[in-house]
């Protein structure tokens, strides 16, 4: 019998731009320790605010926070960016955290096979939040955008097309962003 069921999430997905590029010149075992490293600041930042790591897989995570924690969820984020910008300069690493975050119904619950069943989220709105354009920093569909207090909305501006939301610091092209 399932047990997943549909429920409407704050879903982000996280990942570091120049991550390939800076991992290349390195040993696998030196880059799995500083990424253990970072799981455990990213797992700490994301359950601190109520949310939870879905999963990690390589540079990237699929979190999500519940409905009534969408502006601690987002909070958090934009902690986790500040904190993963400075853990990786502070190793060296010239790579920067790139949140893309959608809030929509997802199907949630424990999927797999066997002893392999472990809780995961899938659907449109998943999708959704991959599928964001972002040029860097947090981005936000309108639909995250829209569940945000006035005072977590005053830190985002709109940026189109198409509609998404970007931290007021971010520029449309991020300063680390190589112009072709």
């Amino acid at each position: 019998m399932p047990d997943f069921s549909e429920v409407p999430l704050l879903v982000a997905i996280t990942s570091f731009n120049r991550y390939t590029a800076q991992v290349d010149g390195l040993a696998d075992l030196d880059v799995a320790r500083v990424m253990g490293e970072y799981y455990e600041l990213a797992a700490a930042t994301i359950t601190a605010a109520g949310g939870r790591v879905v999963k990690f897989i390589g540079d990237a995570t699929l979190t999500v926070f519940p409905s009534e924690d969408v502006d601690r969820g987002v909070l958090a984020l934009l902690e986790l960016t500040s904190a993963a910008d400075r853990f990786m300069t502070e190793r060296g690493w010239d790579c920067h955290l790139v949140v893309k975050a959608h809030y929509g119904t997802v199907a949630h619950g424990h999927f797999g096979a066997g002893s392999d069943r472990h809780y995961d989220v899938l659907g449109k709105g998943v999708n959704i939040a991959f599928r964001l354009e972002s040029s860097g920093g947090v981005t936000l569909s309108v639909e995250a955008f829209r569940q945000l207090g006035p005072d977590v909305r005053a830190r985002f501006k709109k940026h189109t097309p198409p509609i998404t939301y970007i931290r007021v610091e971010d520029s449309h092209r991020p300063r680390w962003a190589k112009r072709t």
